[in-house]
């Protein structure tokens, strides 16, 4: 079974490693010439020279020029694995088994952009694994292979991002033999169960400290590495809040924002609903009781 491999993301470099591991036949590679949007952005180019496997590098996946290409290597199917614009009808009919996508939530629940952050952000304690045939609709195809995958209080994006990485390559290797034998079930997303999760921006990454302590420390966790980090304003310079520690307890009398109290030398911010520890900062802060942020 030819395979053709787009990607441009760290779990797509891992996938393609693991897929070249256990012998699937990869007849060529498109990847990205570099991503701003992306944190997690992986050049696919240094595993595709190292495997003498046919690779381009692209802007437009759609183009002319990236279709031919493709086209002139007759993949039975295509695998994209982190890859954020929508494939075009041409590109989807390319190959004859179709194309095979991947996100990492429990479809059809949660479609859309920033899947591990937003699972995080929002406090679930569960997210997925779903590998599923693309149409030309945003994670709406038909389902090949789907694992749950648990989120611990504790978890941060890079925790969450290697578990779900790991259940992935592990279905990999359970669905490929399946495809190669053409021995695989599709399964219908029930449209009744759809949500999508929309783009987040700029201001979705910067601390309120109206807001909880548990969702600042939802928000902190879920932008840590490789994700670029939550942002709180002091002195009317942007500060990248790496880790927080909740500190519960009603405090009546202080505004949120506060500092209220010190622990083994870091400030303790007073937030709508208890408090948070700030554990590190980037640049640090010298901050004193009584202070505001």
């Amino acid at each position: 079974m030819r395979i053709l491999y787009i990607g441009s993301v760290e779990f797509s470099q891992r996938a393609l490693e693991h897929l070249i591991s256990i012998g699937a036949d990869i007849v060529g590679i498109c990847t990205a010439k570099s991503s701003k949007e992306k944190s997690d952005f992986a050049d696919l180019t240094v595993i595709a020279s190292r495997s003498n496997i046919p690779c381009k590098q692209v802007d437009d996946i759609n183009s002319d020029d990236a279709l031919q290409w493709m086209r002139a290597l007759a993949p039975d199917i295509i695998f994209c694995f982190g890859w954020s614009r929508l494939l075009g009808d041409n590109l989807l009919k390319l190959a004859n088994m179709g194309v095979v996508g991947f996100h990492p939530t429990l479809l059809p629940a949660n479609r859309g952009r920033h899947p591990i952050i937003w699972a995080l952000a929002l406090g679930l304690k569960e997210t997925g694994s779903t590998f599923f045939f693309m149409d030309s609709g945003a994670d709406s195809g038909d389902i090949l292979s789907q694992k749950e995958v648990s989120i611990q209080d504790s978890d941060t994006a890079r925790i969450l991002y290697d578990r779900i990485c790991m259940v992935a390559l592990d279905q990999i290797a359970e669905f490929l033999p399946a495809l190669i034998s053409n021995n695989y079930q599709r399964i219908t997303q029930d449209l009744s169960a759809a949500n999508s999760w929309r783009k987040r921006s700029i201001r979705d990454g910067l601390i309120d400290w109206r807001m909880s302590a548990t969702a600042i420390y939802n928000l902190v966790r879920a932008l840590s590495a490789p994700y670029p980090g939550a942002l709180m304003s002091y002195q009317s310079k942007d500060i990248k809040v790496l880790e927080v520690e909740i500190i519960p307890g009603k405090i009546d009398g202080d505004e949120p924002g506060k500092v209220i109290g010190v622990k083994n030398g870091k400030p303790i911010i007073k937030c709508g609903t208890d408090s948070i520890c700030l554990s590190s900062a980037f640049p640090g802060l010298d901050l004193n009781i009584g202070d505001y942020v």
